[in-house]
């Protein structure tokens, strides 16, 4: 009975720990393995409606899976045991983001961001804490200057990495940060970039080699399935050949150079209704800021970016991902 008792206690330290996340030789170790990062932004949004939901996530994990996706990026927290549960059993993990202002709800004004680490910070689902999404393009947000943020990222940073040690804590940038932000928020680990550089992804190894040598990530990149323009080789119009082409460029690029890079995260799962018009119906337009190296026509269509259409059927570049994720091990 006493062997059975420690046993037990073991079991459950174990795994209440939750799990280790470190940097070793550019690369992410997770509970002692090389992980690289096969990712997909992930933010359903259901037809008519302009909030988050997960009721479709158990179809979802399945083609996520097929994929061979092993983390998602989402752009709030998850506040639902039951949705990281399933994440953690179907063997994905995830990166959790938090916003600078979300009206009191784990944001970085309010302060209960930390609530948020505390409650979930032993669940394995969570690999990684990432504050922001290209807040550089928005200093109106900070009082005209973009320092407050970086500012207030430094504080965050060392505040989680006391609560949670055991995980890393990033970025999600648009595009190269600049030398005075990496030195303000000096403890943040690794950087995250949303990189739109047509299909030239590449080019921002040699920027970044060059002003630090913490690891970096993709945090977005990728292309949408709608042409604003014809080119010589694509026609106007919803065009799923352009993704594809595009994404199995830049994949091929990113993967190629996985000495440089700890992961890529695609935006994005599904396409998003809800972003430049009537969520009841697919519209064009939308705006993105620094969108002028959307690949291929210098344009982001907000509501056409999905691997999968908004009732999951997939598009031809769903098995470009495919292709170069299921065939890409770190190891």
């Amino acid at each position: 009975m006493k062997n059975s008792y420690i046993f037990t206690f073991l079991l459950f330290s174990i795994f209440s720990f939750g799990i280790e996340v470190e940097i070793k030789d550019n690369k992410m170790i997770v509970d002692g393995k090389p992980f690289y990062m096969k990712g997909i932004c992930y933010h359903p949004v259901k037809i008519g409606k302009t909030k988050r939901s997960f009721e479709s996530l158990t179809e979802d994990l399945i083609l996520i899976k097929e994929a061979g996706i092993n983390t998602l990026r989402v752009y709030e927290p998850i506040d639902d045991i039951e949705v990281l549960d399933e994440l953690q059993a179907a063997g994905i993990k995830v990166v959790i983001s938090f916003g600078y202002n979300q009206k009191g709800r784990f944001d970085i004004v309010s302060g209960t961001f930390i609530d948020y680490v505390k409650k979930y910070k032993n669940h394995e689902a969570i690999l990684m804490w990432e504050l922001g999404n290209e807040y550089n393009y928005n200093p109106q947000w900070f009082g005209g200057d973009i320092n407050n943020w970086y500012k207030a990222m430094e504080l965050v940073s060392r505040m989680i990495q006391i609560e949670d040690p055991n995980r890393l804590v990033s970025s999600a940038h648009g595009d190269l940060p600049s030398k005075e932000a990496i030195s303000i928020a000096s403890s943040v680990q690794v950087w995250g970039m949303n990189v739109y550089r047509w299909d030239e992804p590449e080019s921002i190894f040699n920027e970044w080699k060059a002003i630090s040598d913490k690891p970096m990530y993709f945090a977005e990149l990728g292309a949408d399935s709608y042409m604003t323009k014809s080119t010589e080789k694509y026609t106007k119009g919803e065009n799923q050949l352009a993704q594809a082409d595009a994404n199995k460029i830049i994949l091929d690029k990113v993967l190629s150079n996985s000495d440089k890079n700890i992961g890529s995260f695609v935006f994005q799962f599904t396409d998003g209704l809800w972003k430049a018009g009537n969520p009841a119906k697919q519209d064009t337009g939308g705006s993105a800021p620094n969108s002028d190296g959307t690949p291929y026509d210098g344009t982001a269509n907000e509501e056409f970016w999905g691997i999968v259409d908004i009732n999951r059927n997939k598009k031809i570049t769903f098995d470009v991902v495919k292709d170069a994720y299921v065939n890409f091990d770190i190891n």
